[in-house]
């Protein structure tokens, strides 16, 4: 399983740099809006300490993380689904992704521009998410004229449905407000699922601070209240100056660089968890002497379907499974968790919990 992570915000708020000390590429990040106009992509790793933790015990010779798509989108400004400063272009690339990591600058420095000429991060953020909405409105408006006509002449129960569902989303959006606030099922979402609607979509807000303004940030109170009051989101606060420094910093000492490198990933990791919780997704672990994985599978999934992601053939011939958890692996070790009955065996409708480490026995 693929997952897509895009940075969206305005121009200028940093985008580009998160992307360089995720990914540790170097693509241009200048002083000047829609520095990006192709949407950067890179291969991120999850450093989960959980899978060297495992290694320690199995003694295996690789160690591999799960790696998810990250995808840096061009500034977005006012008017962008009319396709002001490419919008339409840039929103398309939304549309192909995951989780949205809306960056948002919380910052004054006279060197770095503003588009608008002032920090306001509430104002930057509802421009961002009218734009998104302005732009979902569309596409449901087109979906339900082209449905209506269809409907004149069919009597399927599906389109009757979906004409239903979005009359309910052009209700919402029209207020202003995202899709994702709705409480709708997971049929509902698989009946909208080909609009591939940007609101519905799971939304993190990264706060991009500076050391300066560490401990006395004007803007962060008031825009987390906002966040956590109007959008109902996660926030992550990064300072992004301290760690786009570290890595460029050739004068450390390797300990000193690893410490501080490995706070970086700590706080980096959190953001992706925060993501995979958002789409419900689990992670789960294979471990052996060759080596020790990471897998993640969507929560109250069967198990035999969960291991198609290791090969087809696990899925396909699936007869059990032996399944042990994290915390009884580290506590007891391998050969001593079996003696001690703490691993189970399960059949194909077993629901992977987070942090199993899971052995399959199959049959082609």
């Amino acid at each position: 399983m693929e997952v897509k992570f895009g940075l969206v915000g305005l121009p200028n708020v940093g985008k580009s740099t998160i992307f360089n000390v995720l990914t540790r590429l170097k693509i241009p990040a200048e002083n000047f809006p829609f520095c990006t106009i192709k949407p950067n992509i890179g291969k991120v790793p999850i450093f989960d300490s959980r899978l060297f933790k495992l290694s320690k015990i199995v003694l295996s010779d690789k160690v591999i993380p799960i790696i998810i798509e990250l995808v840096d989108i061009a500034g977005l400004v006012k008017n962008a689904h009319k396709g002001e400063g490419l919008g339409n272009q840039f929103l398309d690339h939304i549309k192909d992704t995951n989780v949205i990591l809306h960056v948002v600058r919380c910052f004054k420095n006279d060197n770095v521009t503003h588009i608008y000429g002032k920090i306001e991060p509430i104002q930057d953020i509802n421009v961002i998410n009218l734009e998104l909405i302005l732009a979902d409105l569309e596409v449901c408006h087109n979906r339900l004229i082209k449905l209506k006509k269809i409907n004149l002449f069919d009597t399927n129960s599906k389109i009757k449905k979906e004409i239903l569902m979005l009359k309910r989303f052009i209700d919402h959006l029209e207020r202003n407000r995202s899709l994702r606030s709705l409480n709708l099922t997971t049929e509902d979402f698989f009946l909208v699922n080909h609009l591939r609607l940007i609101t519905l979509k799971p939304m993190i807000y990264i706060l991009n601070m500076n050391r300066e303004s560490m401990f006395n940030n004007i803007y962060e109170k008031e825009t987390i209240n906002f966040i956590r009051g109007e959008c109902n989101a996660a926030v992550v606060k990064i300072f992004l100056d301290e760690m786009n420094d570290i890595l460029q910093d050739n004068l450390l000492n390797k300990n000193t660089l690893f410490s501080k490198k490995n706070i970086i990933n700590e706080k980096l990791n959190e953001i992706f968890l925060l993501g995979f919780h958002s789409l419900n997704l689990v992670t789960f672990f294979t471990a052996g002497s060759k080596e020790v994985r990471a897998w993640i599978t969507t929560k109250n999934s069967f198990i035999y379907k969960s291991v198609k992601c290791i090969h087809s053939d696990f899925s396909r011939g699936f007869i059990r499974a032996q399944i042990i958890s994290y915390c009884d692996f580290i506590k007891y070790g391998d050969k001593q968790s079996k003696k001690l009955g703490k691993m189970k065996t399960v059949g194909k409708k077993y629901f992977i919990c987070d942090g199993d480490i899971v052995y399959v026995l199959y049959k082609v």
